[in-house]
């Protein structure tokens, strides 16, 4: 069985720093990209971040550049985000997905349509200020 499972949510001050987690099984994790996307109330989900580690690309949406970082432990099938120097509106339920195509992946968390393979439940992420 194929799961995406997300932790590390949770209540943090502006200003806080968080660190989610997405743990990968039923897949041969080497072989797929993973994203994190959120989704606040009242809004459309958008891409945050996403990595592939075996075409060595990462991407991070504006929103978040030198805030946030993505890094992937293929040893643990897990992809982390660091997330720094929260703001209010980063308030959202954070999901990680994955994917094979690299460029499905990119191009998702760029903004685009692309139907990625699995996805997870997702954890909530609450920054105040």
């Amino acid at each position: 069985e194929v799961q995406l499972v997300e932790s590390g949510g949770g209540l943090v001050q502006a200003g806080g720093s968080l660190r989610l987690s997405c743990v990968a099984s039923g897949f041969t994790f080497d072989d797929y990209a993973i994203g994190w996307f959120r989704q606040a109330p009242g809004k459309e989900r958008e891409g945050v971040s996403c990595i592939s580690s075996k075409d060595d690309r990462t991407y991070y949406a504006d929103s978040v550049k030198g805030r946030f970082t993505i890094s992937s432990d293929n040893a643990e099938n897990t992809v982390y985000l660091q997330m720094n120097s929260l703001k209010p509106e980063d308030t959202a339920v954070y999901y990680c997905a994955a994917d094979r195509s690299t460029i499905g992946t990119m191009h998702t968390c760029q903004g685009g349509s692309y139907d990625l393979d699995y996805w997870g439940k997702g954890t909530l992420v609450t920054v105040s200020s």
